[in-house]
């Protein structure tokens, strides 16, 4: 019955068809011809079966009084954390930007340099790439552990920016601020607006993309998620260089002038190169930080990656002079995915993170956001110069100003 119906259709329009010069009767009949060959309706036959990727996990509303959470204090609505005091804060539920996020006529503006880096040119991130498709496979021996077979190399090219405030003196030693995930324009503003109001120190900011994909098998899972001291070694042996000789600054060598900052994968790098090399950063600024399980490639000395951190690193090793801001939303990310693991909740790995970052008497202020997702962007225009205050804190650099 469908196939007759279906050469009926043919029929019909075909004079139509050939008036008007169409093609489209050639494909009809392939079609047909298809359908009649397999023994299927033509109707079937026209619609090949699409597979539909399963949708990614809606992440639930957590309660910051959740028990095992740590204890926190509610702000106001709209308010911040104060920049003087450590602990744990939980933000109410609107997120206005902060007054320094926005240009402001008559304060001094820096000037922002742009320059690319290629993979051909560095020692460290030669690139890679993953090909589409599904992530890995579970190892059937550790399902902690993920197998991925698709991962190939690949050259890249990364911007990176450096943003260099009005108030420099040419030829001192400038502390600095060193970002992942790419240009930061409103870092940039905020600190045009803090630097006059001598709220943080005069600095430099410096925005590196990163190598192209995500996670597992990709160059930013391998230079952000990477437990150990490699992304820190390019950016000090590959990047600054280049940051001195293209914006004309001098970068100074002080570790308490020397802060790294970013959201998720890019926050959990931002501590990694500060607790790996100590000796080059004590600042920590990180939004949503990806303290999971997603290391890749597999490395024993650190099975799960940076839950690590809350899991064995931090609470069972001598505290390091770090100086550590945290952020994370009431949705922010849990994603079983194929591990299943339970290692991959954003919200527990970041309260585990408060927790222990007490237990050994950090200097740290960590805010729970209500209202909020992943790296969410009204919350970093609200909290984002409180943040970049509580980081600098305490900090006693000589930095000439004009």
């Amino acid at each position: 019955m469908f196939l007759i119906g279906g050469i009926s259709f043919v029929r019909e329009i075909r004079p139509q068809l050939e008036v008007k010069g169409c093609r489209m009767v050639r494909v009809l009949n392939i079609i047909l011809s298809i359908g009649l060959t397999v023994g299927v309706p033509s109707a079937m036959a026209q619609v090949p079966a699409v597979a539909t990727p399963s949708a990614r996990p809606v992440p639930p509303t957590r309660d910051p009084h959740t028990a095992g959470y740590v204890t926190a204090k509610d702000l106001p609505d709209g308010a911040n954390a104060p920049a003087n005091v450590d602990g744990n804060f939980i933000l109410g539920i609107t997120h206005s930007p902060a007054a320094e996020m926005s240009v402001r006529e008559g304060v001094p503006h820096g000037t922002v340099y742009e320059f690319t880096m290629s993979s051909a040119d560095s020692k460290i991130f030669t690139g890679i790439a993953r090909d589409p498709g599904p992530l890995g496979t579970v190892d059937l021996a550790d399902p902690a552990k993920l197998v991925v077979t698709t991962s190939h190399p690949a050259a890249y090219v990364r911007k990176v920016a450096v943003y260099v405030p009005k108030q420099y003196v040419a030829g001192t030693a400038a502390p600095f601020i060193v970002g992942t995930d790419g240009i930061d324009r409103g870092l940039f503003t905020a600190l045009d607006n803090l630097i006059a109001e001598h709220r943080v120190p005069v600095m430099v900011a410096i925005s590196i993309g990163n190598g192209s994909g995500d996670a597992q098998g990709s160059e930013r899972g391998l230079e952000y998620d990477t437990m150990s001291g490699r992304y820190a070694e390019f950016v000090e042996t590959e990047v600054l260089p280049m940051v001195e000789a293209q914006a004309h600054v001098k970068l100074t060598k002080d570790p308490e002038g020397r802060a790294t900052m970013g959201g998720s994968s890019g926050g959990s790098c931002a501590l990694i190169m500060a607790w790996y090399h100590p000796e080059l950063y004590h600042r920590v600024l990180t939004y949503s930080g990806t303290y999971v399980n997603q290391q890749w490639p597999y490395n024993s000395a650190t099975p799960h990656g940076a839950w690590e951190f809350h899991e064995h690193l931090i609470p069972d090793g001598p505290a390091k002079p770090l100086r550590i801001w945290m952020e994370v939303g009431d949705r922010d990310l849990l994603n079983p995915n194929v591990m299943r693991d339970n290692m991959h909740d954003w919200v527990v790995a970041n309260e585990e993170m408060a927790k222990v970052l007490a237990a050994k008497g950090y200097h740290y202020q960590f805010v729970f956001a209500r209202n909020a997702g992943h790296t969410d962007h009204a919350v970093k225009e609200q909290t984002l110069p409180e943040a970049m205050e509580y980081v600098w804190q305490g900090y006693r650099g000589d930095v000439a100003a004009k």
